[in-house]
């Protein structure tokens, strides 16, 4: 997903919180929890333990020491930390992304004529620069050097750029991983919900593959719909991620399919259990950890859930547009103290 400095994130993010007047945090108990019994707790807790060092803050770093003594999994989670659920007044949202893989070169040919960009220099973080729509039409990016790779469809570049990351097969078979590497600092604008206000489709029949599918259906028409997104990311080439690993998130580790959760972090800590109650015709019930941000996931009970990578994870993730809720799991002094106190 798109990540921003975790430094900033988590300094801003209470400051954030407190100044929402809208914000209510109600601490549950674990029995408040619908089939907590029975997910797999060892799965959530080595997801945790991938992050759980990074967290420096009062009462995480006792907490990380005993994740990494083997404790039983589930008592783990109920002895050092208490549910809290947190509303900001929207309904619960979760949706789905992945890591896809793409069909691309290292120059560039007659296939491969799409270019992946890494940040220019004069592109600062948070700050705003030129538009998807001037980038593209008047090539302000062209011979400067910043092409990652080539790959050969524009629609795959876009879709690289929601996600955040993504792995580039070249010729001979070998995958070059990329990653977040920064924006043009503008809002991400849905191009699914611009197909529905043009009249194109209705809500229920938008997903990325009919999205993907109607661009190429339409080529001029199709860029143009790509280009109301103001937004543009930016990658780096990730080297020595091995193959076998999910690709980084905001915390600049990897994350872990079916366990790790986006959250706006000015709701929810980086690094923090989420437990998710996801409704729709997959439903589940799982502990997962919040390790991701990204653009359009704003709100404390707006979450999007990590599928995995390639075609069969893209096309899992594609269909999640689900009510539901979650509730973070703190320290218990931090459940109790109050949201505002965690960076005290």
């Amino acid at each position: 997903m798109k990540i921003g400095g975790l430094a900033t994130i988590i300094a801003t993010c209470f400051a954030v919180i407190a100044a929402n007047a809208e914000t209510t945090r109600t601490v549950l108990s674990f029995d408040d929890l619908n089939g907590w019994e029975n997910d797999n707790h060892a799965a959530a807790l080595a997801a945790f333990r991938s992050t759980c060092g990074d967290l420096k803050k009062q009462h995480w770093p006792s907490i990380c020491a005993v994740a990494t003594s083997q404790p039983d999994p589930k008592v783990f989670f109920e002895l050092l930390f208490r549910p809290v659920l947190i509303e900001s007044g929207d309904p619960g949202l979760f949706t789905g992304y992945f890591e896809p893989e793409l069909s691309g070169s290292m120059r560039r040919t007659l296939r491969y004529r799409y270019p992946i960009y890494s940040l220019p220099p004069e592109v600062k973080n948070g700050q705003l620069w030129h538009p998807r729509e001037a980038i593209e039409n008047q090539h302000i990016l062209a011979g400067r050097g910043l092409e990652i790779a080539w790959v050969d469809n524009p629609v795959d570049v876009f879709f690289l750029q929601i996600q955040g990351s993504g792995r580039i097969r070249l010729p001979d078979g070998s995958i070059v991983r990329v990653g977040y590497g920064g924006s043009n600092g503008h809002n991400y604008h849905s191009i699914g919900k611009e197909l529905v206000r043009q009249g194109v489709y209705q809500p229920h029949q938008v997903s990325a593959q009919v999205i993907r599918n109607w661009v190429l259906r339409n080529p001029a028409e199709g860029t143009a719909l790509l280009q109301t997104n103001p937004s543009y990311v930016f990658f780096r080439k990730l080297n020595g991620l091995a193959s076998d690993k999910g690709p980084l998130g905001a915390m600049n580790r990897s994350i872990t399919a079916h366990r790790t959760l986006a959250v706006d972090p000015a709701f929810v800590p980086l690094g923090a259990p989420v437990w998710v109650e996801k409704g729709g015709s997959s439903s589940f019930r799982r502990l997962m950890i919040a390790q991701d941000t990204g653009s359009a996931i704003k709100g404390a009970q707006r979450g999007d859930i990590f599928f995995g990578s390639g075609f069969e994870a893209g096309r899992a993730a594609g269909r999640i547009n689900d009510p539901g809720r979650m509730i973070v799991l703190l320290p218990i002094e931090l459940a109790f103290s109050g949201i505002q106190d965690a960076e005290r």
